[in-house]
């Protein structure tokens, strides 16, 4: 897709993953812009994701820790509810998150399996990462063999969370509002679970606002983070 950011350091896993940008238009159906405008968009997506996987997967996100498996065992366009991460044992299936500011965060195997997950600080504090990777140990990917990717977000210098937020977080004590870096949190996680390499986008959504969507900047509009192998 010519209008996204891309992931390039899982190219030689054969895995292609990407975060859409504001010029490929927004991905969230609940906005005043036509909804069959929106849908077009997936449409046009889902058709070139699907020249690449006989298999499509989304969600309806809830800033949960909640990942859906799939194993192949379907083919088309699959939207499940209440979740906020995919995972593909095997090559086949396309997985994509909805984002503006939250982190779209990736995960490759050499095998070709992979995992994409939607991580606002709910999801941080949930530790949907360590979910995310103990579903790969679980089928028998050691995490020294993965890499991580932590898409396009808000930076650590524009997010600014309540005094309660913070401590759930970062597990200290502020009587103000205070600024945090998730994609920080994020690598750090990774490190602490194994992850043998993770990379990280400086790309801020608030601050790159005429590149992405930002909720923190006013926008309704969603990017997506994609992945497929």
């Amino acid at each position: 897709m010519t209008d996204a950011e891309p992931v390039d350091d899982f190219r030689d896993f054969g895995v292609t993953a990407f975060t859409t940008r504001r010029a490929a238009g927004s991905f969230n159906t609940a906005t005043e812009e036509p909804a069959n405008i929106v849908m077009e968009r997936w449409n046009s997506l889902r058709d070139q994701l699907l020249t690449l996987a006989p298999r499509f997967a989304t969600a309806r996100q809830v800033h949960g820790d909640s990942i859906v498996a799939h194993t192949g065992e379907w083919s088309g366009w699959l939207r499940t509810t209440a979740a906020d991460g995919h995972f593909a044992p095997l090559r086949g299936t396309a997985m994509a998150v909805t984002v503006a500011d939250c982190v779209p965060v990736f995960l490759a195997h050499p095998s070709g399996a992979s995992a994409i997950l939607h991580a606002g600080w709910r999801g941080t504090v949930a530790h949907i990462l360590g979910r995310g990777v103990e579903m790969f140990r679980s089928r028998g990917f050691a995490a020294e063999d993965l890499r991580a990717h932590l898409g396009p977000a808000i930076c650590g210098l524009c997010y600014e969370v309540s005094p309660d937020v913070y401590g759930l977080l970062t597990g200290k004590d502020t009587e103000v509002p205070a600024r945090v870096d998730l994609r920080e949190l994020l690598t750090s996680q990774a490190s602490k679970l194994g992850v043998g390499r993770i990379s990280s986008s400086l790309l801020c959504t608030r601050c790159d606002n005429d590149r992405f969507f930002s909720h923190r900047r006013g926008d309704d509009g969603r990017q997506l983070g994609v992945i497929v192998a």
